[in-house]
């Protein structure tokens, strides 16, 4: 490929906008693919009396554009439960109850993949 001297600033830039938007269309990828292995983590570990809550967890893009992605994963229908449950709180005749972590160990997983699969995928090697 041969380009002249006036045209690399054109032909550098282009090059780099192709990089650009591969890389940002496998971060979205990464990121949505991620968010779907969290729901199903914080499903396992939710709290199962009787199955509703735990059924509950979803994902949905709450941000989209063409260089970034947002998907928040919440509870549909028991979300007014999910700190109570997490952190545990206060009973009526005093005492607190048992909390059961399932949030923030979801979102550990959720922090540790997409930072593993995004070096993988991006050719920075493995950590």
């Amino acid at each position: 490929m041969n380009i002249r001297a006036e045209d690399l600033v054109d032909a550098v830039s282009e090059e780099l906008d192709i990089y650009a938007n591969e890389v940002a269309d496998t971060v979205k990828k990464t990121v949505t693919a991620v968010a779907k292995e969290t729901v199903k983590v914080v499903k396992q570990k939710s709290p199962s009396a009787s199955g509703a809550y735990k059924k509950s967890w979803a994902q949905k893009k709450t941000y989209d554009n063409t260089g970034s992605i947002q998907i928040t994963v919440y509870n549909r229908k028991h979300y007014q439960l999910t700190h109570l449950l997490e952190n545990g709180h206060a009973k009526t005749n005093g005492g607190r109850t048992r909390a059961f972590p399932h949030i923030a160990p979801a979102e550990e997983f959720a922090e540790r993949e997409l930072e593993q699969e995004l070096r993988r995928k991006l050719g920075e090697g493995n950590p």
